[in-house]
């Protein structure tokens, strides 16, 4: 039993293990991008809108105020 708890608290590292890859693959293509002002301000503009609109949209569904 020991064994098969051991083997179960592996997961939740291999789940952030897993996450991180994506998370890191995802923005590798947008590193190129922030060595320009012009794009820099339109990614950080970008992320901050779509971040406000996620908040947003799950405040209202939710129905938090």
């Amino acid at each position: 039993m020991q064994e098969f708890w051991n083997t179960i608290s592996k997961y939740p590292i291999f789940l952030v293990g897993i996450i991180g890859g994506v998370i890191l693959n995802a923005l590798r293509p947008l590193v190129p991008l922030f060595k320009k002002p012009v794009t820099a301000i339109a990614l950080v503009g970008f992320f901050v809108a779509a971040f406000a609109c996620l908040s947003f949209t799950l405040q209202a569904m939710l129905g938090l105020a």
